[in-house]
């Protein structure tokens, strides 16, 4: 039997929004079916939290841009554990693991991979290319040149490559977890804003405090901490996982104030490119897959802000005026929060802002 949903859900920083008209809904999976996902989900957390130490929020967008099918870049520093955060998820979730490393030499052949001709057969084969896999670690991307980097965006939007004409399917669920270091550092390209724009998140790791760094380094003495992980789910359990998030439920209110949010970046004086119509699509996506990652199957306001700045923030240019005073995309974000209520069904209004 489909269940039913309670028609109004307590907020505590929004107050009453009505989720539903009591209409039934189909699911997909039992509530037991959902409970072991979710513990699935909890252990894969813990998993990761093994290896890298004190970064549980960075892990849980991770694991939400996996859910939700979403591409990641993470941009910090080298030796934060960007690429150890990538080969951490990969084992924990049983999934398949590339690595490339983007260097000035990679050609879009060794991305995407290309024909050979076989003498003995007489005829040309494909020769797999990195992106036949379900997690890429693109390593680095931007020391690659624009044209490699370019080369990603067929697989990134499409999960299919094209060679000499012939389309080859992605492996799923497949995601492009990209690193880079600051742009203005020695050797890197910026990012076009065509491959930006299909990144469904922007990570930070930053520093370890002083506690988290002696836990690190005692952790590295002997061994790799990467040994202890172990599988904790594979790739029927990931697949299952992400129809869950499909299945969770949005109020017509939260479309409205999801349109909303991306909507003002368009129109903000700070900016001069704003977000475009694929950010609505990947902040509703994401905010089903974080609340999941929250144990709950109906997306709340909160979801939505706690998300936005992370979802939104590297598909904006600022304005001129707004780089010579030093604003950053963050900041202007938090301004749209701040000044962007929640849209009520019952036709109320309630600002909403998360700092």
């Amino acid at each position: 039997m489909p269940s039913r949903r309670a028609r109004r859900i307590k907020h505590s920083l929004t107050g009453d929004i009505i989720l539903d008209n009591n209409k039934p809904l189909e699911n997909k999976q039992t509530t037991t079916d959902i409970e072991k996902l979710y513990d699935a989900s909890d252990k894969l957390v813990e998993e990761i939290e093994k290896v890298v130490i004190g970064k549980r929020d960075v892990i849980v967008m991770l694991m939400t841009a996996l859910l939700a099918s979403g591409h990641v870049l993470i941009e910090d520093v080298p030796g934060v554990g960007k690429t150890t955060l990538a080969a951490a998820l990969a084992k924990a979730a049983g999934l398949s693991y590339k690595r490339a490393q983007f260097t000035p030499d990679v050609m879009a052949s060794d991305i995407t991979g290309f024909n050979i001709y076989n003498q003995k057969e007489g005829a040309f084969e494909f020769r797999e290319g990195l992106v036949m896999c379900n997690i890429l670690l693109a390593d680095e991307i931007n020391r690659a040149s624009p044209k490699t980097q370019s080369s990603l965006l067929e697989a990134m939007e499409e999960k299919r490559v094209t060679v000499d004409g012939k389309t080859y399917d992605i492996p799923d669920p497949f995601i492009v977890i990209a690193t880079e270091n600051p742009t203005g550092f020695v050797g890197t390209y910026p990012l076009p804003e065509a491959q930006l724009d299909r990144f469904a998140v922007k990570l930070r790791m930053g520093y370890p405090s002083m506690e988290e760094e002696l836990r690190i380094i005692g952790d590295r003495r002997e061994s790799s901490p990467l040994d202890a992980v172990k599988p904790a789910a594979d790739r029927s359990m990931i697949l299952d996982m992400r129809s869950a998030c499909e299945q969770v439920y949005i109020a017509p209110a939260l479309y409205k104030y999801i349109v909303l949010l991306v909507s003002a970046t368009r129109r903000h004086p700070k900016l001069s490119l704003g977000a475009s119509p694929r950010a609505s699509i990947v902040l509703m996506k994401t905010a089903q897959a974080y609340a999941f990652m929250h144990r709950r199957d109906y997306v709340i306001p909160e979801d939505i802000a706690s998300i936005y700045r992370t979802t939104v923030s590297h598909r904006l240019i600022l304005s001129q005026e707004a780089k010579i005073a030093r604003v950053d995309t963050n900041a202007v974000l938090t301004e749209i929060l701040h000044e962007t209520a929640v849209p009520f069904e019952s036709g109320e209004k309630q600002t909403y802002s998360k700092d």
